[in-house]
């Protein structure tokens, strides 16, 4: 399995904002997955698996920039490679 020897190792804390200091674009040239708790997210916009949360935008609320709002869940993170 050449494939799973050319993807980055999953770091512990992980962003999907490219402005955020916890963003690795080689980790997004694949694609991931998160659970927590046991079930598959596809909106997790940062996690930490150390800390046990993730962040996923909230559906309606904007900040002040028109950003969406984060909703911290906590839990068991489990992150992995599709």
């Amino acid at each position: 399995m050449s494939n799973n020897e050319s993807q980055p190792t999953l770091p512990d804390r992980l962003s999907g904002n490219p402005r955020s200091p916890h963003h690795v674009a080689e980790v997004f040239e694949h694609d991931i997955g998160i659970k927590l708790n046991g079930k598959e997210h596809f909106n997790v916009e940062e996690y930490c698996i150390s800390e046990g949360w993730v962040k996923i935008p909230s559906p309606k609320a904007l900040d002040r920039r028109g950003q969406p709002l984060m909703v911290t869940l906590k839990g068991t993170v489990e992150a992995f490679y599709l």
